[in-house]
């Protein structure tokens, strides 16, 4: 999408005009949301990484600027191992991110690149210390296990964002709407402001506004967890769903997926983020259906609202968003916002 468009469509924190409600269902277990606390200047943000590898040089600017938020880093033993395509083995992969959980100095763990390797250790992983002293764990893509797993089996809120490898070196020369995305997460961990994003109305949008924890990430990884005890549960949650470099049909067999596991069935709201497509080599072999009707085609029967474009995904516009916790989602003729409550 084009820089100009999203400048417009997901400028953060904005105000708008007043919407009038209707069909507001708040979730019955809005007490149970296990909210890490925010972070204060000082604290320390600890890297490690539990899928890819990251290359130590690669760190500096990811450490200038948590460093810019007031905050302190902690480096973890895998940044700068390698094992194949895996920032160390799965045994160092899973220590270290252990460590991270339990000690008293980091106050939240971002990871430092997404690609693959976290569902390979998540069950070496014990998160029983975790439930009781919460830090918040930051990422998206291969992350995303980690946002399903701890939703569905601990209640605890994570953060959907951009990693360290999403931190340019000419931070201070990039778009506005990319210093926003990254910017927001600084925002997010701190608390001092609810997080709220609006995009542009779309006429293929489904309308409406509902109230539900919001839960979501990578398609193709949800796919992946279906049926394990990391599936995300969505009945009664706003999901959300983002995805790169796959073919038409395979996003079309993920959607499916979905649908097939009654994961719409009782849907509170869809937020369709970026997709970057995968074009065939052959163009007889693409899908004629677009994105907008392979979507809309597994929704039609249901009521809640859907919004497309939203900025969460591998695009510059990824916005940091705080999974399971109440949010807003107001799909209406003058645009879509979805607010922290």
């Amino acid at each position: 999408m084009k820089r100009k468009t999203f400048i417009q469509q997901a400028a953060a924190f904005t105000g708008l005009s007043f919407i009038p409600k209707f069909n507001l269902p708040i979730e019955e277990n809005r007490h149970e949301i296990i909210v890490p606390p925010y972070l204060k200047a000082g604290d320390t943000i600890g890297i490690t990484c539990p899928s890819g590898y990251f290359k130590t040089e690669e760190l500096n600017e990811a450490t200038t600027q948590i460093q810019r938020w007031g905050f302190n880093v902690k480096t973890g033993k895998t940044i700068g191992k390698r094992d194949g395509n895996m920032g160390g083995t799965d045994e160092e992969r899973a220590e270290d991110f252990q460590d991270m959980l339990h000690d008293d100095q980091v106050k939240a763990i971002m990871c430092a690149r997404g690609g693959y390797g976290i569902v390979r250790i998540i069950d070496k992983i014990n998160f029983s210390f975790f439930r009781k002293n919460p830090k918040w764990i930051i990422g998206f893509s291969d992350i995303t296990v980690f946002h399903a797993h701890i939703a569905t089996n601990y209640g605890v809120a994570t953060l959907h964002s951009k990693m360290c490898n999403s931190f340019p070196l000419n931070f201070l020369n990039l778009p506005a709407i990319q210093q926003q995305s990254i910017n927001s997460i600084g925002d997010a961990l701190q608390g001092k402001i609810k997080m709220r994003y609006t995009t542009a109305f779309d006429k293929q949008n489904k309308l409406g506004i509902t109230e539900a924890r919001l839960v979501g990430g990578n398609l193709c990884t949800i796919e992946n967890l279906s049926g394990t005890k990391s599936a995300i549960e969505t009945d009664g949650k706003i999901l959300f769903i983002e995805e790169t470099e796959e073919y038409l049909y395979s996003i079309d067999r993920m959607l499916w997926n979905l649908k097939r596991n009654g994961k719409l069935d009782k849907l509170k709201g869809l937020i369709i983020g970026g997709f970057n497509i995968k074009k065939q080599t052959n163009p007889q072999e693409e899908m004629t259906q677009s994105l907008y009707d392979l979507v809309l085609e597994k929704v039609k029967e249901f009521n809640f609202p859907v919004c497309f474009n939203f900025p969460v995904g591998h695009q510059i516009a990824n916005f940091a968003l705080k999974c399971n916790v109440m949010h807003r989602l107001s799909v209406t003729e003058t645009g879509t916002v979805l607010e922290e409550l």
